[in-house]
């Protein structure tokens, strides 16, 4: 088994160890936990082309403007939301 060293601010690991306790695990065993499902989160793709095609009938079907602005309507939009200097609502 490897040996890994990691460098991180005492307040991160007190609160890392902390959360570990909690949760019944030792420290190491709650890091390599936490990296598995970072891991596994970034894995989450589609595994097929009717996966994919499923996902986009599924965005298809929402509630949304039929037609997607030009960029330029979009690029008038953020340039306004800058000028005001908060998000148009």
């Amino acid at each position: 088994m490897a040996r890994v060293q990691l460098i991180i601010p005492d307040q991160d690991r007190e609160r890392f160890a902390r959360q570990a306790r909690r949760e019944g695990m030792t420290f190491s065993a709650w890091l390599r936990a936490a990296a598995q499902a970072r891991v596994e989160e970034q894995r989450r793709r589609f595994s097929s082309l009717d996966e994919l095609e499923e996902f986009f009938r599924w965005c298809d079907a929402l509630d949304g403007p039929e037609i997607e602005p030009e960029w330029s309507e979009h690029l008038e939009v953020i340039g306004r939301s800058r000028a005001a200097g908060a998000a148009d609502s």
